[in-house]
């Protein structure tokens, strides 16, 4: 399943936002947080508006529990470490994908759930990344989370492809590949789950 995830993007991670990452743990922790409760709400977002698409609903369903679930976790682990939860800035990753968004259907939604599949890849390369150099406990947590993200990223592509047209769907997953990589690839002046490589003083 990671290696199909791998292929799907379009680069790895670097080793400096894992470096960073590694020195910035409380940071990373706050901000996984608040990325697993706006996939919630992305998750919410699509079955009010697509209310007519039972496999959407379904799966969104499913998915929006999940991400609450690794939300409350990412609480508990929290609380156990003494982190006070509190608001970070968003990064420029998510925004940047969905500026690729065309405005008119069905292409809006093909192209909303490519971008998911793209965002849930990275999640899990990114936990895949990070899993051998954390603590236990850590570690343990975030190789738990492969197999959901992943599915997760097959969930979002699966749909794109069941309400779009394949041919378009592929030029949509090559135009996100070539932005996601450049916001992945790219210098970042500030650390999150998804920022590109931090340029920190």
């Amino acid at each position: 399943m990671l290696s199909d995830l791998n292929e799907f993007l379009g680069c790895a991670t670097p080793d400096a936002w894992v470096e960073v990452a590694l020195a910035n743990q409380e940071i990373m922790l706050i901000d996984h947080g608040n990325c697993e409760k706006k996939a919630a709400g992305t998750a919410f977002q699509l079955m009010f508006r697509y209310v007519d698409k039972p496999d959407l609903q379904n799966k969104m369903s499913r998915l929006a529990r999940e991400e609450l679930r690794h939300f409350e976790q990412v609480l508990a682990i929290l609380r156990k470490r003494n982190i006070a939860l509190r608001n970070v800035s968003s990064s420029r990753y998510a925004a940047g994908l969905r500026e690729l968004v065309r405005n008119h259907e069905p292409f809006r939604l093909t192209d909303t759930l490519v971008i998911g599949a793209f965002i849930e890849a990275r999640s899990c390369e990114r936990f895949a990344k990070l899993v051998p150099h954390l603590d236990e406990e850590l570690g343990k947590f975030y190789h738990g989370l492969l197999k959901s993200e992943a599915r997760h990223f097959q969930d979002y592509l699966k749909l794109a492809y069941q309400y779009g047209d394949a041919a378009d769907v592929d030029a949509t997953v090559a135009r996100v590949r070539q932005r996601e990589r450049e916001l992945v690839e790219g210098a970042d002046g500030e650390f999150r789950f998804h920022s590109g490589v931090p340029q920190l003083a």
